[in-house]
């Protein structure tokens, strides 16, 4: 919320227990609005990704986006966002998850299909097998989402 503070939205938190959304944001005027969902990480992990839940596979609105920051290596210094359409992010849940989950494990066990908890990665190319070879998702998927802020600023 800070960062589109700074610069120049109207920014606000979501009321507690308010569905898909974190901050509520409006242009100066008023004339645009539009909801968040914010997702942090920090690089300390497996696979450097977000958590995300089976229903942000069909969580799909024009005027949400989500945030992801990246901590990076809780040194602070370099924060990364990546500002992402709802559309864009449940799309990718739902693709990757449906990969995932037809490969075999680390060890070569089936997966658990009725697993609940999704993530959203800036490289999946782990996931992809012979099967397929091309991965939609691989490293730099994200890359123009990141500091997208322009997504929020008023239309010609």
């Amino acid at each position: 919320m800070g960062e589109l503070l700074r610069r120049g939205h109207i920014a606000a938190l979501a009321p507690q227990g308010a569905p898909n959304m974190d901050i509520l944001i409006a242009d100066q005027a008023g004339n645009r609005l539009f909801s968040i969902q914010v997702k942090t990480r920090t690089q300390i992990g497996g696979d450097g990704g977000w958590h995300m839940g089976v229903k942000h596979e069909t969580i799909c609105e024009d005027q949400l986006f989500y945030v992801f920051v990246d901590l990076g290596n809780q040194d602070w210094s370099a924060i990364d966002y990546y500002v992402v359409p709802s559309a864009t992010v449940s799309r990718t849940v739902r693709e990757t998850h449906l990969i995932w989950s037809r490969n075999p494990g680390k060890t070569g066990q089936p997966r658990k299909s009725a697993t609940t908890m999704r993530r959203i990665r800036p490289d999946y190319s782990s996931i992809y097998s012979s099967e397929h070879p091309d991965p939609k998702y691989q490293a730099g998927w994200m890359d123009k989402y990141k500091n997208a802020w322009h997504v929020f600023e008023a239309e010609p």
